[in-house]
């Protein structure tokens, strides 16, 4: 049983090594490539809209809605970052009941890759609506004294991020392969379903937390320069 895909060697040569992490990491986004080329290829209205175009405004509505529930307004700026996480999240986490198939987020540099992405989104997007100076105020609150306190909890709120979601992914892989061994018929049919499950719900959390933590520096800041003004 391997807890991690990193530990999965794929192919080598020489220095290069190809393990399972990097091999379905880029499966997913050549099917989230390829999905998004085939939904939008046919985009249009006034006329019976696909299923795939249906799906793809179900869940753009959602993503907005959640989004806007969240004060990140326009949306559709923060829109396409939020989305692209919780799709890969999702389709990794969902593709983990196809047999020999094993899911990027079950390894911890890949979802400390996407903690990163988020911890460096956090900082651009506030800078961006507010400037260096007013966002940089923010670690300085409620006295200059927090600061070594404020830039601990930005990065161990990013370190929990990436664990949370690695947790949740390798833990449910470890319990199905036990359960396969323990009783191959039954079991691993109700840990598939529950997994599917719990990956929507973690792909879910991934993107919302990510959310919460842009709003908190953009609206935080948004509101000392009301107050200023």
């Amino acid at each position: 049983m391997h807890i991690s895909p990193d530990n999965i060697l794929i192919w080598q040569w020489q220095a290069f090594q190809l393990n399972a992490t990097l091999l379905f990491t880029w499966l997913n986004m050549l099917l989230l490539t390829a999905g998004a080329a085939a939904v939008t290829r046919r985009l249009g209205r006034g006329k019976p809209m696909g299923r795939g175009q249906n799906l793809l405004e179900v869940l753009v509505s959602g993503l907005i809605g959640e989004l806007e529930a969240l004060g990140l307004k326009p949306a559709a700026e923060f829109l396409p970052f939020i989305g692209t996480l919780f799709l890969f999240v999702l389709i990794s986490n969902l593709l983990s009941v196809v047999p020999g198939y094993q899911p990027p987020t079950g390894s911890l540099s890949t979802t400390t890759a996407l903690a990163a992405c988020v911890l460096v989104a956090v900082p651009w997007w506030g800078i961006r609506r507010q400037g260096m100076l007013n966002y940089l105020k923010l670690y300085l609150q409620p006295t200059p004294l927090m600061l070594p306190f404020n830039l601990f909890g930005e990065i161990s709120r990013t370190l929990a991020l990436a664990v949370r979601l690695f947790g949740n992914i390798m833990s449910g892989s470890m319990i199905a392969a036990i359960l396969l061994t323990v009783a191959p018929l039954f079991f691993p049919v109700v840990m598939n379903l529950l997994g599917l499950l719990i990956g929507v719900i973690q792909a879910y959390i991934f993107a919302i937390l990510a959310a919460v933590y842009i709003a908190a520096a953009v609206q935080v800041q948004e509101g000392e320069a009301g107050k200023e003004s």
